[in-house]
């Protein structure tokens, strides 16, 4: 995913990330905002914060070690079935029908949420069979695709990873940006020139604030 075009002309924009995150899913509605007023494709792919956890489970707090084990696998699952099944063009529909229902809606990663996801994206019902297969058909495809992701970025950051080209042609990637609301219009286009602008630096490491405020989706 190396390559500085798509077949139509634009930026390749690969971004990765976890139906379960909220924070993943506001920085998915920016990007597709910046994709109106940039020059940009984005290419949708699936990480695990399941896979991210799996090694130090012990070292969580119990709520998040529990969300992690019963709830992290169904939907991310699903959509890697569907992406196996349907192929990569159904990824980001379907991101979209269950983000709308497990965040902005409030139903959460349930399995309902998931089967109205499917229905909403227009895709066969007998993908929920999915979200529970403990010996999961598409594991390895899972998570090639979650290390494909996360090796950009390191081991210590979650999800969402986005990746592009730089200006010199070589792929820059980065975790986040976590941000709340996610901004619309010109200041989207704004953050998204900066951001850039700041990953294509050598050598640069981190930036970073403090903030207690929850994902707001009240603007979505």
């Amino acid at each position: 995913m190396s390559e500085t075009a798509t077949s139509s002309g634009k930026t390749p924009v690969d971004f990765w990330f976890d139906p379960l995150c909220p924070w993943a899913w506001m920085t998915s509605r920016w990007v597709l905002e910046v994709e109106k007023l940039r020059d940009i494709e984005v290419r949708w792919h699936v990480m695990s914060l399941a896979v991210l956890n799996e090694d130090k489970l012990d070292e969580l707090p119990a709520d998040y070690r529990e969300l992690l084990t019963t709830k992290a696998w169904p939907a991310v699952r699903v959509v890697t079935a569907a992406w196996q099944k349907h192929g990569e063009d159904v990824v980001g529909p379907l991101y979209t029908a269950l983000g709308t229902r497990i965040h902005n809606n409030g139903e959460g990663p349930t399995l309902e949420a998931i089967a109205g996801a499917l229905a909403d994206a227009g895709l066969p019902a007998e993908l929920i069979d999915y979200a529970g297969q403990e010996d999961f058909e598409f594991e390895a495809e899972l998570r090639a695709s979650h290390k494909e992701g996360i090796e950009k970025v390191g081991q210590e950051v979650g999800t969402p990873v986005i990746a592009l080209p730089g200006p010199d042609g070589e792929q820059i990637a980065f975790f986040g940006p976590v941000v709340t609301p996610a901004p619309k219009g010109e200041q989207a286009a704004r953050l998204w020139d900066g951001t850039v602008a700041v990953a294509s630096v050598p050598g640069f490491y981190e930036i970073k604030r403090t903030r207690t405020k929850g994902p707001d989706f009240s603007n979505l």
